[in-house]
């Protein structure tokens, strides 16, 4: 509580007061008694009226800080009023009143907010399903018939097919945990996953391709991780060079094990670097590219917080190279051996 300002709210009762000691003391030396008698009612007045308010004061102060306390110890502010005791004054009964019904109407809004939201996301999913249909069937139209036009078309339906996949991976991205299925997966089999997932992209662009032969096991969901290592995929092939060069290998350091995408691109400009898994920022190479959208890392560092796998990303100006790191189970080891 600002004191200056509450102070500065009881100006008109410390001149009320003020005013009503001069009369009394023009009154009191009008019926003939002594200055002495008069001065020492003064000093009383004066004194009880500054323990008064001072007490008031201290009490009013404690109160509200403790109201601030509980409402900062609160998830959800704008609960405060349901914690909160009925105040004793009258005037803060009308304000607590007030609290209630504004807090009421919020929730009202939360839950209508959430209700829309809920659906439009089950809608997202349920488009996304049905579009993945004739997708995968002109994809098959495509194999079955092989020409120029339709190994051109094959590569824009895996554009298309990754666009619906980041778009239905943002939609489930809040709730991760209802689709978990955390399992010991082996790393060289994710990374030939991901290779066949993108094979018409990494063919069209001459994308080379170095992996190592042998990789560590870790336990993680394997679609999700498959989907983060297609979104690093998609961006090493977009920011790509003349020759391009993609290389995947996997090492254990101390009780994690490292999973490394290198590529010989562009690179990220050191400036850009700290913000590269911020929420549509795009950078100075995506300015120029203009076709980034600053979702893909975006959703990859927010999928792998929720997996509780670390990501960072290193570049020295000419290339780029991100690492998974996976923590090891040293108990689940243990009863293996």
């Amino acid at each position: 509580m600002n004191g200056k300002l509450y102070w500065k709210n009881k100006l008109p009762f410390i001149l009320t007061n003020l005013f009503c000691m001069i009369l009394m003391t023009l009154f009191l030396l009008a019926c003939g008694n002594a200055v002495a008698v008069v001065e020492m009612i003064l000093i009383v007045w004066v004194l009880i009226l500054m323990a008064g308010m001072g007490i008031a004061y201290r009490n009013r102060k404690k109160e509200l800080q403790k109201l601030l306390t509980m409402a900062e110890g609160l998830q959800e502010r704008y609960l405060i009023q349901e914690v909160m005791r009925l105040p004793e004054r009258a005037d803060d009964q009308v304000y607590y009143q007030l609290m209630k019904m504004a807090g009421k109407s919020m929730l009202e809004q939360i839950g209508e907010v959430r209700r829309e939201r809920l659906e439009y996301k089950e809608y997202i999913e349920q488009w996304i399903h049905e579009i993945k249909t004739p997708i995968a069937a002109m994809k098959l139209l495509c194999e079955n018939h092989r020409m120029d036009f339709t190994r051109e078309l094959l590569l824009e339906l895996e554009k298309t097919n990754r666009f619906t996949e980041q778009a239905l991976y943002y939609a489930r991205s809040e709730h991760t945990e209802k689709d978990y299925a955390v399992r010991e997966i082996n790393l060289i089999d994710v990374v030939h996953q991901v290779i066949a997932d993108n094979k018409y992209l990494l063919l069209h662009n001459k994308v080379s391709l170095e992996v190592a032969e042998r990789m560590e096991t870790v336990y993680s969901d394997e679609k999700w991780l498959r989907f983060i290592l297609n979104q690093l995929v998609a961006n090493a092939v977009q920011y790509r060079t003349e020759q391009p060069v993609l290389r995947f290998f996997a090492y254990q350091r101390q009780d994690q094990v490292i999973l490394s995408v290198e590529d010989n691109g562009i690179g990220i400009p050191a400036c850009d670097l700290p913000r590269i898994f911020e929420k549509g920022f795009t950078g100075q190479n995506g300015r120029i590219m203009q076709q980034a959208t600053g979702i893909g890392l975006y959703l990859c560092r927010r999928l792998c917080d929720k997996l509780g796998v670390g990501i960072m990303a290193e570049s020295s100006g000419e290339g780029t190279v991100i690492r998974l790191s996976f923590h090891i189970n040293c108990l689940i080891c243990e009863v293996q051996e």
